[in-house]
């Protein structure tokens, strides 16, 4: 097993040789529906404990090294960069407030690349918004029974765990008592169903999982009882919004790099002109370049203030992930018609980016929702208020 990373820098290194040498050569393979199990298994080896604590094996690091290696790997393949974002963001919630025995079951097997997690917070009924689940969490006598389903679950029947949020649904219990749980793939009473056919983003399995009378352990809980709105917007919210501006900035720089290419390299036959010599192009290049560069230093900028507690980490972060969302469906757009008629004929790359790009916009929350709480940070207004 590999050492830990130390830095930054050697995490997003890691990234770069599994994206250079496993993720983009299989894409087109990831892209027809299939869940990027070589990629992944690299990088659980490699980078799997990115944001476990040093104290249990892990490198330690924050949102920038996870902005930084999901980016990396969302200029080779979107599906893999999100599938290991996810994977990360569920880790830093086991991570939050874990027991002794939670560290020795999930962190330190996850350090170790011998487990991969996920989460299971969105459910069919209550759309974007995943901080308010149904799933019923039922007191037992040595643990709790989970009833319920999720959809749209990342990593969906390939994860050995998953980060389940449910709703207390004991009489004696405050009505909207909100906690999280750790649930085994192999439980009885989970079951997966359905298969992920989306127009893209194909190959993050993604499906529905249905659990019935779930048995969990009394120390399956993460954090106390009624800790699920704080996991929300403490842990998940910054690392997913992390991980998903990183895995779309990569996507937008994925689409540059296709149209700088392919004016470099495309002449006029009747002329002998080069594409690369037509002001217009150069013109509208640059502001594609821009473009990109201005969303990355906003993404990284952050990571960074959150990672260090700083006053504007809440609009920052909202703020990335609905910036990115704009970027990469603006910048693929424009590449395609850069490219003209060539890349709407063939399947080159620019057709999945431009596919891929678009489910920024709708995975929760949604660019809509993050613009909203971003002036709702500013104002000191709450998240959640009416």
């Amino acid at each position: 097993m590999p050492a830990p990373v130390a830095s930054v820098p050697e995490a997003v290194a890691r990234a770069r040789e599994v994206a250079v040498e496993i993720a983009a050569p299989q894409a087109e393979v990831t892209d027809s529906g299939v869940w990027p199990e070589q990629a992944m298994r690299a990088l659980q080896a490699s980078l799997g404990g990115l944001v476990v604590p040093r104290e249990d094996g892990g490198a330690g690091l924050g949102l920038r090294a996870l902005a930084g290696v999901c980016e990396t790997l969302g200029e080779a393949c979107a599906s893999t960069a999100l599938c290991f974002g996810m994977h990360n963001v569920a880790t830093a919630v086991i991570a939050a407030k874990p027991t002794e025995r939670q560290r020795k079951e999930f962190l330190e097997p996850i350090a170790a690349g011998e487990h991969l997690t996920t989460l299971a917070l969105s459910e069919p009924g209550t759309g974007a918004e995943f901080w308010l689940p149904q799933t019923r969490l039922t007191s037992e006598a040595d643990g709790w029974l989970v009833n319920g389903e999720k959809s749209f679950v990342t990593n969906g029947s390939r994860a050995d765990s998953y980060v389940v949020s449910t709703v207390a649904a004991d009489p004696e219990t405050p009505a909207g008592e909100f906690s999280n749980v750790v649930v085994w793939q192999d439980s009885p009473g989970l079951s997966w169903h359905g298969s992920w056919d989306g127009i893209g983003m194909r190959g993050n399995s993604s499906l529905a999982a249905r659990l019935t009378d779930v048995a969990v352990g009394a120390d399956a809980l993460l954090g106390a009882p009624g800790d699920q709105i704080w996991y929300v917007f403490e842990v998940v919210a910054p690392y997913f919004l992390t991980a998903m501006a990183g895995t779309y900035l990569g996507v937008a720089q994925a689409a540059l790099n296709e149209a700088v290419e392919h004016i470099k390299q495309r002449r006029h036959s009747h002329t002998g002109r080069s594409l690369a010599s037509e002001p217009v192009l150069q013109h509208r290049l640059g502001v594609l370049w821009s473009q990109v560069q201005s969303t990355r230093r906003l993404v990284h900028w952050a990571a960074e203030e959150a990672d260090s507690g700083g006053p504007d980490a809440l609009p920052a972060l909202t703020s990335a992930k609905a910036q990115v969302a704009d970027t990469a469906v603006s910048v693929v757009n424009e590449a395609m018609t850069l490219v003209g008629g060539i890349g709407y004929r063939d399947r080159i790359p620019l057709e999945r980016h431009l596919r891929d790009a678009r489910a920024a916009h709708v995975m929760s929350p949604t660019t809509d929702v993050l613009r909203m709480w971003t002036g709702r940070a500013l104002l000191d207004v709450p998240l959640l208020g009416t």
